[in-house]
Parts: structure tokens; C-alpha cells; sequence
């Protein structure tokens, strides 16, 4: 076969295997755009079984909250490859990574807050990006789903385009019981009840 049809073949090669890598592409990123979203079950409000305590309403700042979160999301992600991180500033902004093919790519939510009549949280999505890529939200809401490890108590629901925090079903060493009371950003006015079962601190109630 002469020389310079030997290139032209080469050439040609090239070319298909090109066309090859650019119509995967196009299929990923086509699959992910279309691949139906999957149902989530929202938690429903748990009952706390009742026995006899006291309750206390702590007041404290976005500031000392957002510190408290960040170190339990530190401790959550040891043994996890992906990272993201939680501020409390207007809104409650996630960022985060996501992986996309062989690669990551930076993922930012901005939530707000709305407390419950039961004391849990609803962060209701306010807007959300995902590098370059235009992706539906309730998209990056079920990447967000899948791939960022969170705790038992906190649920993503990318129908909704929403995440539940239901601060109420905390497992908490003490055996105290959390509930959030006000949880205002803007005006930095966060609050929280606190129950203290008497039975955690060895008393016994009296009724008289």
C-alpha cells in the first residue's frame, strides 16, 4: 500500500475514533438530563416517648452553629472521597464536589431554612449549580443524594428539591432531645429547645 495511503487511512481512523468519543459524551451527558429522578420518602415527624423532664430554649449565633456543623461534617467525611462544606450567611450555602465522568467538578446550593411545627427543618432549594454542566436542579439534587455522605437524620429529596433535617431524631450521647425553636439568618437569631429527661441525670420524679 503506498505511503500517503497509509496516512490517509490513519487520518481517517482518527477521525472516526473522534466522532466515537464525542457521541459517548453526548449520550452521558443526555442520560443524565433525562434519566428520571428517584422517589424519596420524607421522614415523618417521630414520637418521642414521653417521660418527665425539663426544657430549656438556648439562644446562640449563626456563627457558633455553623462551626458546630462544619466540625460534625469534617468527622462524617474520615473515611469519604468526596468533600463539601455548609455556611450560614443569608442562606445556608452547600459546596461541594461531584464526580462527573473521570473527573469532579464544584457543586453550590443555597437553601432556606423553615422550622417545623415539630422542631425538625426543611432547606428548601433556592438555586443550585454544577460546574458548566446545565442540568436540571432535581438532577443535581440526586447527585447530591447519592453522593455526599450524610447523616441518618438528614434527607435529601431531589422531587421536592429540598432537604429534610429532622434535628428531632438526633442521637445524642446524653440522651438529650433537640428541637429547633427560630432558625432567622438574616437577622441572626437562632434558637433551640432543649429537653432534659430527668431519668439522665439520676432523679426521679415527684408529683405531689
Amino acid at each position: 500500500m503506498p505511503k500517503h495511503q497509509r496516512k490517509h487511512n490513519k487520518w481517517k481512523q482518527f477521525f472516526f475514533w473522534l466522532v466515537g468519543i464525542n457521541v459517548l459524551i453526548l449520550l452521558g451527558i443526555l442520560t443524565l438530563i433525562f434519566w428520571p429522578v428517584s422517589e424519596t420518602e420524607t421522614p415523618t415527624p417521630s414520637d418521642h416517648t414521653t417521660q418527665p423532664s425539663s426544657e430549656f430554649t438556648v439562644r446562640t449565633t449563626k456563627q457558633n452553629v455553623n462551626e458546630l456543623v462544619n466540625a460534625y461534617i469534617e468527622k462524617l467525611l474520615d473515611d469519604s472521597d468526596h468533600q463539601y462544606s455548609v455556611s450560614l450567611e443569608e442562606d445556608v450555602e452547600l459546596v461541594g464536589e461531584l464526580p462527573v465522568f473521570s473527573s469532579t467538578v464544584p457543586v453550590t446550593v443555597h437553601l432556606e431554612p423553615a422550622v417545623q411545627k415539630n422542631g425538625d427543618v426543611i432547606l428548601k432549594q433556592e438555586s443550585i449549580s454544577i460546574g458548566q454542566l446545565a442540568l436540571p436542579n432535581k438532577k443535581i439534587m440526586e447527585y447530591l443524594k447519592k453522593y455526599l455522605p450524610m447523616p441518618e437524620w438528614v434527607t435529601v429529596d431531589p422531587k421536592n428539591e429540598e432537604i429534610y433535617v429532622a434535628v428531632t431524631d438526633m442521637q445524642i450521647r446524653s440522651n438529650l432531645n433537640v428541637s429547633v425553636e427560630s432558625f432567622d439568618l438574616k437577622s441572626n437569631n437562632l434558637a433551640f429547645n432543649i429537653e432534659i429527661p430527668y431519668e439522665t441525670l439520676g432523679i426521679e420524679k415527684r408529683y405531689y
